[in-house]
């Protein structure tokens, strides 16, 4: 339970009563446990969308389920998104790319990835099935923080500083296993055809974005595990949705 609840901290800016002690390797061990909280964030855009759903049209509902779950997480998958575009814009050196990501500053180019990874989120959302709106609003942020744990088990790290290299160093097989353990029952109990596609097409995704940047940069930074997560979560969105015509 203290894991889960670290990783709760670390995922998002849910408040908690009560103040959690965290050892640095503990963001390691703590990864386990990210499927499950996907699988709560889930719970609260499912609750949010049975509040608003009856009151609004399914297009601004959508809308405001993509900026609850942007709120909730404080937006840091999307602000790795962000840096992980202006650093290929760069098209430079190895440490241009991580000098770029690691600058605060948002350039026109991580605007447009923001913009347009924000649109395809929506946009996916709205064309799920109404049939699975609400297993769908519990799964694909489920899988979008399994990706993170598939993206950082066994990777190396391109800095020797950040919270990437220190969740990396803290992680072991076991972690991951547990992870795939998670996603793998949630996918089964929700939605067992659906699912497990969603799954198998996010963890082909996370593997060739993974080993995409492990060549180019020789690891992964805190930044790039985020803008998978938030690919990974479109991705899964898009599965729910395939083969259905309104």
């Amino acid at each position: 339970m203290r894991l889960y609840l670290i990783a709760m901290q670390f995922l998002t800016i849910i408040p908690l009563p009560f103040d959690t002690r965290c050892q640095k390797e503990d963001l390691g061990r703590a990864t386990a446990w990210f499927p499950l909280v996907g699988l709560t964030i889930g719970g609260l855009l499912f609750g949010l969308n049975w509040l608003i759903a009856p009151w609004l049209n399914r297009s601004l509902t959508a809308a405001l389920l993509v900026t609850a779950l942007a709120t909730v997480t404080g937006a840091l998958h999307l602000d790795g998104l962000a840096d992980v575009c202006d650093g290929l814009a760069a098209r430079g050196s190895r440490e241009r790319f991580l000098a770029i990501m690691k600058d605060s500053h948002v350039g026109a180019v991580g605007a447009a990835g923001l913009a347009l990874g924000l649109l395809l989120k929506w946009q996916a959302l709205l064309v799920v099935p109404s049939g699975i709106t609400w297993q769908a609003l519990l799964l694909f942020p489920t899988l979008g923080r399994f990706a993170q744990v598939l993206a950082l088990g066994g990777a190396q790290h391109a800095r020797q500083d950040g919270l990437g290299a220190t969740i990396i160093q803290g992680m072991a097989t076991r972690h991951l296993f547990m992870a795939l353990c998670i996603t793998v029952a949630a996918c089964l109990a929700l939605l067992p055809f659906k699912g497990m596609i969603a799954l198998t097409a996010v963890f082909a995704v996370t593997l060739i974005i993974k080993g995409y940047f492990q060549q180019r940069l020789g690891g992964l930074t805190g930044d790039i595990v985020g803008c998978i997560s938030e690919i990974a979560e479109i991705v899964a969105l898009i599965a729910f949705s395939a083969g259905y015509q309104p």
